[in-house]
């Protein structure tokens, strides 16, 4: 999510409500962070800024196998390379349509910790199988396709589809 607003419009793809997201995500089991990034966000750097967000976690005593990091779309590839930035192998990281771009391109760019990867089956984004290939440093890797034909757009709205088995995995890995 980026930008002044937080529920742009997509021409093809709809409303992306990031609201109705945080508020579907939200859980007792853990507590959610949802950051609004700011627009034309370098990848890169916001990784390097939530790794140093997170070891501060770490520094003040929070285990790592109790954080996860979700992200979709640039979200996710922020996500993956939060991962590769931190390589802990007991951090939690989910994928949301987020195997593309710099991630897809960059060899050098490894998953570390507990990964779980969504992708909607009509979605140019798809498997996040290539990087759990090249990585070696993943300590688990989960995959599920979802199939609602709205493309990247099957993420813009929190559908029981992604969201349930999200929740369901980041209750199991956050124990």
């Amino acid at each position: 999510m980026e930008g002044d607003d937080e529920r742009p419009v997509h021409p093809k793809l709809g409303v992306y409500d990031f609201p109705a997201v945080k508020n579907k995500l939200s859980d007792e089991s853990y507590n959610l962070i949802a950051y609004h990034r700011s627009k034309n966000t370098n990848p890169f750097e916001y990784a390097r800024k939530l790794a140093s967000d997170v070891n501060t976690l770490i520094d003040a005593g929070v285990p790592p196998r109790h954080i996860a990091l979700v992200g979709f779309s640039k979200g996710g590839v922020i996500t993956i390379i939060t991962s590769n930035e931190l390589r802990n192998r007991e951090i939690n990281f989910a994928i949301l349509a987020g195997c593309a771009g710099p991630v897809a391109s960059n060899k050098e760019i490894r998953l570390y910790g507990n990964i779980l990867s969504i992708f909607e089956t009509s979605d140019q984004v798809g498997s996040c199988d290539f990087l759990h290939e090249r990585s070696n440093a993943a300590t688990s890797f989960t995959e599920l396709s979802i199939t609602t034909d709205k493309e990247h757009g099957a993420f813009y709205l929190p559908r029981d589809e992604w969201v349930m088995p999200l929740k369901q995995w980041l209750t199991e890995v956050l124990r």
